[in-house]
């Protein structure tokens, strides 16, 4: 994938994720999260054996999102 689609994908993951954990960072945070969630979903799931987020599909945002989400829990956690 190209850097425009990792920042759509990024952002589009990022602002579903911010909504479902109910917080508002903006459209930079969103794509940082996006990003940065589908890093860490990528290696939740190699870690049970998955693939990762390997392009534009419906799998790929699962595991981006499930990342993401668990990026904010520990933002949370951290900031307290």
């Amino acid at each position: 994938m190209g850097i425009i689609i990792y920042i759509i994908f990024g952002a589009l993951v990022g602002w579903v994720a911010s909504e479902v954990m109910n917080t508002n960072g903006g459209f930079i945070w969103d794509i940082i999260v996006g990003i940065t969630g589908a890093f860490i979903g990528g290696i939740i799931m190699n870690i049970f054996g998955q693939s990762g987020v390997y392009g534009f599909n419906f799998y790929s945002f699962l595991v981006a999102l499930l990342g993401a989400c668990i990026l904010i829990v520990l933002m949370r956690r951290i900031r307290g």
